[in-house]
This record gives C-alpha cells, structure tokens and sequence, in this order.
C-alpha cells in the first residue's frame, strides 16, 4: 500500500524542517533515506501527476542496533528498566511481578547495581537464600517465583536481551541532533529484533518513557523537538495488562508538552486501544481489503475515525485505494480535526530501497555519535563481585554458625555433665519428692526414716 514511502516522506519533511525523528526500519526499507534518491518510473509518474518537483538528496542519518551490527548499540541498564516493562518483557505472573518489585526494592534500599541481567540473576539468588526472613518485611517470596523469573531471563538472553543492558547507556540528547538546518534521522535496525517482537515493543515503550521523564516541560512550541514513530504498534499492545496500557495513555497524552511527537504505525487500526487512539490528531491510511467481518469491521472503525468529507463515502474510499494513496486528516489552528481528504503521496527524495552494507558502513562512520558507544560494554566485574558478596552472605553466615556448633560440642560445653557423688544424693532426693506425691505420706516417711539412719551409720 506504500506505507513504508509514507514514513519515509513524513520523516524527511520534519528533517529539513529541522525536527530529528526516530524511527524503526523493520524490512530494512527505510535505511535507504541515508541516501540520494533516483528518478525511475513510478516516482516520476507520481512526480508529474501531483506537480511535485523531487529534490533527490541524502538525509543526515543516525543508525543504531540494538545487537550493535548494523548500527550503534543502544543500550540501557536494568534498574532503568523498572519493574513494569521488565515483567512485560518477560511475560512474568501477578506473583512473579510481585517478587521481582521486591527484588528492585531490596537492591535500592542495600545500593546494590542493577546494570545487567546477570546482575539480576545474582540479586535473585540473594533474594532466595533470604525469603524466610524477607517474606515478613516484604510480602511472600517463595523460591517457586524466584525459580520462574530465573528461567525467564534466561530465555530473554537467548532472545539476545543480554545485548540491551549494560554501559554506557543511550544519552537521548543523541537522538536529537541536528545538522545544519536538518534534523538528524534516527534509524534502529528492526528486522533481526523482530525475531523477538516483545523485545522491540518493550524497548520502544521504555524509550518513549525515557523521553517522558527525562525531556523539560517546553509547553506547546511551534514545531516538535523530536518526532517518534512507533512501527508494528500492533505488538506494544497485543496481550498487554491493563498497568502497561495506563503507562502508554499516560505517556501519550503527556509527552506532547515535552516537545514530542509520536505517531504509531499499524495495519489495522483496531489495534490501537481507544484509550490510545483518542490522542492523536493525524491521521494517515492506507488502503485496507474486507474479505471477512473482521475485515470489515475494520473497515468501519476507520472510517469512523475521520470527520467526514461530503464529497465521498469514507469507508468506501478505504476500499478502493490503491498503493501510494491515503486519506488525511489533521488538525487545524483551533486544534480541531480536519476533514478527511483522499491523497497521492509525493515520492521521496532520498532512494526508495535498502542501502548496501558498504554504505551503511560510511553512514555510521560519519555519525556524530560514532565512538560514543563502543560495540561491547563496559566491564562490570566489580558491580558483579559486589552483588555475589551480597548474594552468598546468607550461605557464609549458616556456614559459620554450623562450625561455631562443631566447635562448641568438641570443646564439650555441650557435652552431658558426668554424675559425682553430690548429684547421686540429690537424685534420690528428688525421686523422694515424686514417692510423695504418688503413693502418699506413710510410705514417703518411711524411706525418709530409713535414709536418715543410712546417713546416721555413714556419719
């Protein structure tokens, strides 16, 4: 339908009107922006049809990757993570959510670093040796939860998630670079991540919530600080708890006073919850086929999003587009939708295609962060000893209580105390106390009158 040439245009105009944008290339499609566009058939048929007069030129790129090959790393650290999308990441129980809150809370109380996911595994071994006594303080932590979050990050770093934690971490002032009078366009490397796509939904939500918490209020400014598309939105919100899905409204109905924009890209516009989809002001779509009712329902709930056109029916429109068509809405000076209009999409100025990895190779050669972030991370031995000296506290500890025991008994503190002739009077003494109280005074006082002349002759 041309979806990709869209973005691609869309990110080339807020460029050159000196707005960085972010953006994900899932098909390896879009890197081609990186380079100078060429006059062929369709673009040129395009051209002619809308008066459009392409101006073939390059864009200033940035390319990043999350495993570092065909881009910069981008990489993060657990603790800024957080809870929540980690357990989203990892698909975790009510419960087991609930142990790992524990977990971040204990390391932030003892100052313990949470910079990588071998950190964690430690720190959930900590927390085991420690669950009788912490369940008290903390709520139920059960080895069973522990045991579970364990193995789940261990498929995460099958996933390549170990690649995403570590230092240094993603600056998001690189992201909003510029050049010249160009805004620099971020490119991260998508396809192999789509391998692991609630690794890619979960990274994208912790970026657009690194921007909301770290960005200054800057109010309602003439043109955005950075533009943020979110491609394949569909799996941010596939599956995902009811916390998750307030995080994003929350951020999406927020982050516009912190200068950015966000735009979400999807097949279906079902797929964008209503709580979401109320937010947002421009509308592009493309053309969608009805061969069955969820298919036409679809159909429907887009057209609804538009306010009408008189001039045709909406849902009929959608229909019958072809590919580089859509119908646009935006939003006017009094911050009201427009109506919808059905639109040729100009064709890009930079190449429509993949770039070569030679290519791609100088792109990131030039970047103005290059060398910033090294393709492997920072060393953590010491945060890593620091964590085991804290996780094996609590075996170190049993040990030497047990050997303070060993000790004790060999030294025979507790050994039973040997019988002398004194305890041997005082046992019979107390075997005269139990005489008494079981057969009555009579024969009582006889043993007492027999003792005393035993004790009379010994005398």
């Amino acid at each position: 339908t041309g979806k990709t040439v869209t973005l691609q245009g869309l990110a080339e105009g807020f460029s050159d009107h000196g707005v960085p944008v972010f953006c994900a290339d899932v098909k390896g499609d879009l890197s081609g922006i990186a380079e100078k566009g060429e006059p062929k058939g369709w673009i040129e048929e395009r051209a002619s049809a809308i008066g459009f007069t392409p101006e073939f030129r390059a864009y200033p790129v940035i390319f990043w990757d999350l495993f570092g090959k065909q881009g910069l790393p981008i990489r993060t650290t657990v603790s800024d993570m957080r809870a929540l999308l980690l357990s989203r990441l990892m698909d975790l129980s009510d419960a087991q959510e609930g142990v790992l809150n524990i977990a971040f809370k204990i390391a932030g109380e003892e100052d313990l670093p949470l910079i990588t996911l071998k950190n964690l595994q430690t720190l959930l071994e900590g927390l085991a040796a420690r669950a009788d006594t912490l369940t008290t303080k903390y709520g139920n932590i059960t080895k069973a939860s522990v045991g579970s979050i364990q193995r789940s990050l261990l498929v995460l770093e099958q996933q390549g998630g170990e690649h995403f934690f570590g230092k240094p971490v993603l600056d998001i002032e690189d992201l909003m670079q510029t050049k010249g009078r160009q805004g620099y366009i971020s490119v991260l490397a998508a396809d192999r991540l789509m391998d692991s796509p609630r690794l890619y939904a979960t990274f994208l939500l912790f970026l657009l919530s690194d921007l909301f918490e770290k960005l200054p209020e800057v109010g309602d400014p003439e043109k955005p600080k950075l533009v943020f598309f979110f491609d394949e939105a569909h799996l941010l919100f596939k599956d995902a708890p009811k916390a998750l899905l307030e995080k994003v409204e929350q951020v999406v109905r927020l982050i516009r006073s912190k200068g950015v924009g966000v735009y979400f890209v999807t097949q279906n516009p079902l797929d964008i919850p209503d709580t979401v989809s109320r937010q947002l002001g421009n509308r592009v779509q493309h053309a969608l086929r009805a061969f069955t009712p969820m298919e036409q329902k679809a159909v429907k709930a887009a057209a609804t999003t538009f306010r009408p056109n008189p001039a045709f029916a909406t849902e009929q429109a959608i229909l019958a587009l072809g590919i580089g068509e859509a119908l646009v809405s935006t939003l006017d000076q009094k911050g009201q939708p427009t109506m919808v209009e059905r639109t040729l999409v100009r064709p890009p100025n930079s190449r429509v295609g993949p770039i070569t990895g030679a290519e791609r190779a100088e792109a990131i050669e030039a970047s103005p962060v290059e060398g910033k972030y090294p393709e492997k991370p920072r060393d953590d031995a010491a945060d890593q000893a620091r964590l085991q000296e804290w996780a094996d506290q609590p075996a170190e500890a049993k040990a030497e209580a047990k050997a303070a025991k060993a000790n004790k008994t060999d030294d025979g503190d507790d050994a039973t105390p040997k019988s002398s002739g004194g305890s041997r009077s005082d046992s019979f003494w107390t075997t005269v106390g139990k005489t008494i109280v079981r057969t009555g005074v009579p024969l009582a006082t006889k043993m007492l009158t027999d003792a005393l002349k035993g004790r009379n002759r010994r005398s």
